[in-house]
C-alpha cells in the first residue's frame, strides 16, 4: 500500500481549508468576470450575443474534443505519444488548432500502477485551450481543498472512481503559467480502433483524472 504522493511540481504542502475559503470569498473569480462583462455590455463594448457564442464555442465545439483527438493519436502513435508527454501544449498544436504560446499544458501519463489528479488550488486554473470550460465542481473550494487532502476519499465518494490502496495518486496543481491534462490509459476493449472511434471514447473527466476510463483498472 502506498501513501498519496505528490509528483514534480505537484503542490508540495496542503493548503489551509479556513484561507482557501477566505480566498474564495473575497476573490471570487466567476463575480469578477460577471461584473466586468455587465459593465462592458452597459458600455456598449461587448454584446451579450458575442459573450454567447463565445460560452457555446467552449462548451460545445472546443468542449473536451480537442483534448480527446489528442489522446487519440497518443494512444495509435507510440512516437507521438512521447512529443505529448516532454513538451505538452506543442505536441498538441500537431494535432488540434490551438495557438502553443497563450498557455503551457503539461500531460502525465496513468499507468497500471500510478493515477494522476488535476487541480487548481487557488482559483480554477484549467487546460481550457484543450478541454473547454472547467465544469462547476472543479472551481469550488470543497473539490480544491479535499483534491489535495484526500483525494482517494474524494475520488471515491463524490465521483465513484474506487481505486485500490497500492495505486499511488499523483495530485498536479495547475497555475496560471502551468496546466495539467491527463493521459488515460487506453481501455483494452478498444485496440484496433481508429482514432476518430477513439475520440469518441475519451472522456472529459478522464483527462481531469476523477475517471479511471479503462474498465477493470481501478486496480
Amino acid at each position: 500500500m502506498t501513501d498519496e504522493t505528490p509528483a514534480a511540481n505537484d503542490t508540495e504542502s496542503e493548503p489551509d481549508e479556513f484561507d482557501v475559503d477566505e480566498h474564495a470569498r473575497e476573490h471570487d473569480p466567476e463575480a469578477r468576470v460577471r461584473a466586468l462583462q455587465s459593465l462592458l455590455i452597459e458600455q456598449e463594448l461587448l454584446s451579450s450575443d458575442a459573450v454567447d457564442d463565445i460560452i457555446a464555442t467552449y462548451e460545445h465545439e472546443i468542449g473536451p474534443k480537442n483534448g480527446a483527438r489528442v489522446v487519440a493519436r497518443a494512444w495509435t502513435d507510440p512516437d507521438y505519444r512521447e512529443r505529448l508527454l516532454a513538451e505538452g501544449m506543442s505536441a498538441a498544436a500537431e494535432v488540434v488548432d490551438v495557438d502553443e504560446d497563450v498557455v503551457d499544458i503539461e500531460v502525465v501519463a496513468n499507468t497500471p500502477d500510478e493515477h494522476h489528479l488535476v487541480v487548481c488550488t487557488l482559483c480554477s486554473c484549467y487546460p481550457w485551450a484543450l478541454l473547454g470550460l472547467p465544469p462547476t465542481w472543479y472551481k469550488t473550494p470543497e473539490y480544491r481543498s479535499r483534491a489535495v487532502k484526500d483525494p482517494r476519499g474524494l475520488l471515491r465518494e463524490e465521483f465513484g472512481t474506487d481505486l485500490d490502496d497500492d495505486l499511488e495518486i499523483h495530485v498536479h496543481d495547475s497555475t496560471s503559467e502551468l496546466r495539467y491534462m491527463v493521459l488515460p490509459q487506453q481501455p483494452p476493449e478498444t485496440e484496433g480502433m481508429t482514432e476518430d472511434e477513439l475520440v469518441e471514447r475519451v472522456t472529459r473527466d478522464a483527462m481531469i483524472g476523477i475517471d479511471r476510463l479503462a474498465e477493470g483498472q481501478n486496480g
